[in-house]
């Protein structure tokens, strides 16, 4: 009977004590794990992209060097670079940090080859193309010579900083020791004007607000911007279109803002083969490719997230500014086999560069600005962002996350004429693109002029349509490391400081205004990206965006079933948004 006891509290008290003993799990390190790693053997000549091979008698005469924990304080402008993590094959801002820290004798021979042998940890790992002012990176190095910093930053790229090396302890990890991140996005101002009212949801919103009888409360809530289009109207549009021959006039107009969806399939059908479900795209104006269809200028977009066939849309075909002149447009480049361009794509592209310029000059009201941050206060607090990434089910609990504050700056700056607003949110941890679709959410519930409640209808388990806005305006402000700054003050270990960023301030700010600020405003000068980007939601001829209207959700589901009539499917309407090839929902930031 004793026994008995003894044996049953003793199963008890060691299964307490393995569970109170039990470290929390590194979800990042377990899915890394998951995938094997690759071994390079004696003559294999494909090595990592990041790797250098030394030969042992190289290693040998190196000899063995001391190494020391540390935390890598650093910053980086994200263009041109397949994002933040080692990859084998492409270039990432990792692979080139690995490669610069054994070029300056940071990492040993021995270990030049594999970063897991140097206990590599990276804080955030920020999507393709997105910069970081400020991130971190936990990993075992040598840094013995005082000019260590130096010397890396001499074998780095202007693109990429190191700001300091700090001793921690042997427990630190940038990732999980994070208490959370701070991140920035800029955006131009004409983002938040109402889409055109001769494009899709220019017509369809009134006409829902009205049957919601909520007409007087969107007018109220586009009253900052209700004259914008009119005016651009009679003082650019139409008197370029009455110089233009009748029948002309009446076709660009119609290419422009009333592309039918049996227009745009009959020219993605000529393209390819195959038409794609408008439903399934996330725009990414950045990734484009142009051919000619039909005597337009057509652009193809790129769509990631499914690896579906592009969708020709005339309405992006255009140019920007300063790309092309009117005399140049008609004209083929040599040996490019392509006929002259027609008076229609001609025209066409003047116009947009003249609707461009005048989008530019649009100055955003102070009731206006008011709203987006009332937008973006809704975001405030834990919520289920499973809208806001890719592969997450509603019930998933990861999808859950806590966003401390969500703030746009009080003073919008010019630059190359063009009005840029800065927001900026402070969040425990993001998933895949979620910044970026929080970004759009915000962007398009001001656009559109309805409640900001329907942020409501993100959080809940119904799956809405949220695209992804362009990754050229994020960037990694800073991660905190507050919890483990406290313990280290408490403490006072000499040698081993704060894992913070004040120090380097003015470096910092040097840094963003050269290689991330002017590189963003230079990119949307000559791209015009965030006007492709929106354009193109604007003539998305399809339900998905409808429940933004003042109908809300009902709309969207509305129009789904007439659909249904026609033999389409909901998911073909609203459909589960797909992965990224080769991307991992738990992975990347931003």
């Amino acid at each position: 009977m004793d026994q008995s006891k003894s044996s049953g509290r003793g199963r008890g008290q060691n299964k307490d004590r393995g569970r109170g003993n039990r470290k929390a799990p590194d979800k990042r390190a377990r899915n890394e794990e998951a995938n094997k790693r690759q071994k390079i053997d004696d003559g294999d000549e494909s090595l990592p992209a990041y790797a250098t091979k030394f030969s042992q008698e190289e290693i040998e005469a190196e000899g063995r060097k001391p190494k020391k924990k540390v935390a890598v304080m650093l910053g980086y402008s994200g263009s041109g670079y397949k994002g933040m993590q080692l990859n084998h094959h492409e270039k990432t801002i990792e692979g080139d940090l690995f490669s610069a820290f054994v070029a300056a004798g940071a990492i040993s021979k021995a270990n030049a080859n594999d970063p897991k042998k140097s206990s590599l940890v990276r804080c955030a790992r920020t999507d393709r193309g997105v910069h970081a002012a400020g991130n971190v990176i936990s990993l075992k190095m040598i840094i013995e010579d005082p000019a260590i910093v130096e010397k890396i930053n001499e074998n780095l790229s202007p693109q990429i900083r190191v700001w300091g090396i700090e001793r921690t302890n042997g427990s630190f990890s940038a990732y999980q020791l994070c208490d959370s991140r701070i991140y920035e996005y800029l955006i131009p101002t004409y983002c938040f004007l109402s889409p055109h009212p001769d494009s899709f949801l220019g017509r369809e919103l009134p006409k829902l607000a009205e049957e919601a009888n909520d007409l007087t409360g969107y007018k109220e809530r586009q009253s900052e911007v209700w004259n914008f289009w009119k005016d651009t109207e009679v003082e650019i549009v139409r008197p370029f279109l009455d110089s233009l021959d009748p029948e002309l006039s009446t076709t660009i107009r119609k290419v422009l803002y009333d592309v039918e969806p049996s227009y745009i399939e009959t020219q993605a059908d000529t393209a390819a083969s195959v038409t794609p479900d408008i439903g399934k795209i996330e725009v990414s104006p950045t990734d484009t490719a142009i051919d000619s269809v039909h005597g337009l200028s057509t652009i193809n977009q790129t769509v990631e997230e499914n690896n579906q066939q592009p969708l020709v849309s005339v309405h992006d075909s255009i140019p920007a500014p300063g790309e092309v002149s009117a005399e140049e447009a008609e004209k083929p480049k040599e040996g490019s086999g392509r006929a002259p361009s027609s008076p229609l794509e001609t025209a066409l592209k003047q116009l947009k560069s003249m609707i461009i310029a005048r989008k530019k000059t649009y100055r955003i009201d102070p009731k206006r600005l008011a709203r987006v941050q009332s937008v973006l206060n809704q975001y405030a607090g834990t919520h289920n962002f499973h809208n806001y990434t890719i592969s997450k089910l509603p019930r998933d609990p990861s999808a859950k996350r806590v966003i401390k504050s969500f703030t746009v700056g009080p003073k919008p700056i010019i630059i190359n004429e063009t009005e840029w607003l800065s927001l900026k949110v402070h969040g425990q941890s993001f998933m895949m693109h979620q910044i970026r679709k929080m970004v759009t959410m915000a962007a398009l519930i001001v656009r559109c002029g309805c409640p900001e409640e329907r942020m409501n209808d993100t959080y809940a388990h119904e799956k809405l349509t949220v695209p992804k806005a362009p990754s050229l305006g994020l960037l990694l402000e800073r991660p905190v490391f507050d919890t483990y700054n406290n313990k280290m003050r408490v403490e006072d270990v000499e040698g081993k400081g704060e894992v913070a960023f004040e120090k380097y301030e003015k470096e910092i700010q040097e840094f963003k205004q050269r290689e991330i600020y002017e590189r963003i405003f230079r990119e949307e000068n000559a791209h015009d990206t965030f006007h492709s980007f929106f354009a193109s939601l604007d003539i998305l001829q399809r339900s998905d965006l409808l429940y933004l209207s003042s109908l809300g959700v009902p709309a969207a589901k509305r129009q789904m079933a007439e659909s249904e009539k026609d033999g389409k499917s909901v998911e073909q309407i609203i459909p589960e948004v797909s992965d990224d090839e080769g991307e991992d929902a738990n992975g990347q930031e931003g």
